[in-house]
């Protein structure tokens, strides 16, 4: 993956780690607020269905306690045990006796005259019969709960069924429905029956419905719903309560994640990770600036020189690039990309001329790389070449330590490799070792050729060369009169822009080419 590709992904990763955590934080705000909410209509619910079976079983015990009277039905004593039974249970409004659904007497009257009561709407498993009625014998027009035996009957306020205070932070409405009439038997406030319909028709449990949320559930024994609501608007306010506690934290994950990843970002996008990915995606491009044999004006090869060329068009220098290359420990990678790059530019033209030579600039630690020592043995022997084409410069910082440079020297000039000597005279300790270099040619660096006419170190340099037998090449020829003054002294090589600048490989091979024969070298008109 190149790194281009990495900084992608991190700047995409980037926007996410700014969304994620508040999107979550508001997520969990509002999750946690809805549970809130839900659990405690949950709660209410319950509460209210377990109170109502509360009043159910009370009236239950009620109706066991005065069937055990074994007197004369209606008599003092069995008035006063309806009397009793009436006043010692709470929810208990009235008992009556009935003789097949007739009231005859009750804890309010000592006789009845009310009309039979209706059949039974529900029997309930354990066989107890009940139904909603208004009939009573005080003359009340109001809907009283029954429960019965086969002899007894005790009423009861539906109201008690749903008498629980909520212990929530917002209004609750209660409803409870007979599942077998659809009738309403108790609420503590107005209801709307379409409510129940949308319940009768929906399996689930909970639902919303014109900002109000319902809570549903069934008791089929008791042939009883309850319906419970609570208006959204709370809600939002705990949302909002909520959020005062997961947005801060959301914000601190995001900041927290937002600043290591801008830190990897900044790696990411660092001159070091970008040269690297340049170097993976093989955007160092390679130019040639030929080198031309000053005695007979032919041209005898060039010097590789490498280029990093950028989106706008522009090119970042050698002399920013390289040095980047040499601290952050690419050079390794960017010698074998400039090799192998050589070769698949100019292999086939080196074949054709096997007179000509390129030129490659090495690193010290390139010396001591049994990589490139196989790189450059694989190629020649895949292109046919032979090593004599293929120089390698080395700057006098590679022969600062003796001990290691010089067997890796003499390996590859036993191969068959012309090393070149490059920046000669620019280091500070340069004149002082050269007698123990081993080279075959010294280039002669180009502030010494712009010098010439001051005549103060370039000749000594030229002298010290002849003395050891190393060829030489001067570096950054601009003008005629230098041509000249180096033919005469000696100079056997020289490079600049009087001949050519450094050129893409189809145009260097086409200059080439052209200048292949003696004589016919001309200057660079650009």
């Amino acid at each position: 993956m190149t790194n281009r590709r990495l900084v992608s992904i991190v700047t995409g990763v980037l926007i996410l780690v700014m969304l994620i955590p508040v999107g979550l934080s508001i997520w969990l705000a509002r999750r946690h607020a809805q549970e809130t909410f839900t659990k405690e209509l949950d709660a209410y619910s319950t509460r209210v269905m377990m109170h109502t079976q509360k009043v159910i079983q009370q009236a239950k015990r009620a109706l066991n306690e005065i069937d055990t009277f074994t007197g004369t039905p209606c008599s003092p004593a069995h008035l006063l045990a309806m009397r009793r039974v009436a006043f010692s249970y709470y929810y208990v409004q009235e008992t009556i006796y009935v003789d097949h659904l007739k009231p005859r007497c009750s804890s309010l009257e000592n006789s009845s005259d009310n009309a039979l009561l209706p059949a039974a709407e529900r029997l309930t498993p354990d066989g107890y019969r009940a139904w909603l009625t208004t009939q009573n014998d005080i003359g009340l027009k109001r809907v009283m709960a029954a429960l019965g035996s086969d002899s007894h009957i005790v009423m009861i306020d539906p109201q008690s069924f749903i008498d629980v205070l909520p212990f929530g932070e917002w209004p609750v409405d209660i409803a409870l429905v007979s599942m077998a009439t659809n009738r309403l038997i108790a609420s503590n406030g107005a209801f709307n029956p379409a409510i129940w319909q949308l319940a009768q028709h929906s399996s689930a449990t909970r639902f919303q419905q014109a900002g109000v949320l319902y809570d549903v559930q069934r008791f089929p024994e008791m042939g009883l719903a309850l319906i419970a609501g609570a208006p959204l608007g709370p809600l939002k306010k705990r949302l909002h309560q909520q959020l005062l506690i997961w947005l801060p934290l959301g914000l601190l994950m995001s900041l927290g994640t937002l600043f290591l990843l801008l830190n990897v970002l900044r790696r990411l996008q660092s001159p070091h990770y970008r040269m690297l990915d340049a170097i993976h995606a093989r955007e160092i491009e390679v130019y040639y600036q030929p080198i031309v044999a000053l005695g007979s004006g032919k041209v005898v090869g060039a010097e590789a020189l490498a280029r990093w060329p950028q989106h706008d068009g522009r090119y970042v220098s050698p002399d920013i690039f390289i040095p980047l290359a040499e601290q952050s420990g690419l050079m390794p990678q960017l010698t074998t990309l400039i090799v192998e790059t050589v070769f698949n530019d100019l292999g086939a033209w080196l074949q054709r001329h096997p007179e000509q030579h390129i030129s490659i600039n090495l690193d010290p630690g390139d010396l001591v790389s049994k990589s490139l020592h196989i790189q450059l043995s694989t190629l020649l022997t895949r292109w046919q070449l032979s090593a004599s084409q293929i120089a390698l410069e080395i700057t006098e910082r590679g022969f600062a330590d003796p001990n290691v440079s010089s067997p890796a020297i003499a390996d590859l000039r036993r191969a068959g490799h012309a090393i070149y000597i490059d920046d000669f005279g620019t280091g500070y300790s340069s004149l002082s070792y050269l007698q123990n270099l081993e080279a075959d040619i010294l280039k002669i660096d180009k502030s010494f050729v712009d010098a010439l006419e001051y005549k103060i170190v370039t000749p000594h340099i030229i002298e010290m060369a002849k003395e050891l037998g190393l060829a030489m090449v001067a570096e950054g020829v601009e003008t005629e009169g230098q041509l000249e003054w180096l033919r005469n002294h000696g100079v056997q090589f020289a490079q600049g822009w009087f001949y050519s600048k450094a050129l893409p490989k189809e145009a260097f091979m086409a200059w080439a080419e052209e200048n292949l024969r003696p004589g016919k070298i001309t200057p660079d008109a650009s």
